[in-house]
């Protein structure tokens, strides 16, 4: 896993707004980059979920369903 977006790297960018598939541990960095090359990865890759690497952020998101995940704080299903 890399702490930057490769892609936006090699082009000489180096975008903070991080996404880290939790596929394959690809990191892309996130739609308001103009690469948006998470997206860009689940479209080449399929791969579904990802989540935030940004400090304090624990969240995720899902392409397929279009469904933002946040933590439940540890509780299992009701």
């Amino acid at each position: 896993m890399s702490g930057a977006c490769l892609d936006c790297v090699a082009r000489g960018r180096h975008e903070r707004r991080l996404r880290l598939c939790l596929t394959c541990g690809h990191v892309g960095c996130s739609d308001s980059s103009p690469g948006a090359h998470a997206t860009a990865h689940y479209e080449s890759t399929g791969h579904p979920l990802v989540r935030s690497m940004e400090p304090g952020h624990e969240w995720a998101w899902c392409y397929v369903d279009e469904l933002f995940l946040e933590p439940g704080g540890g509780r299992g299903p009701a």
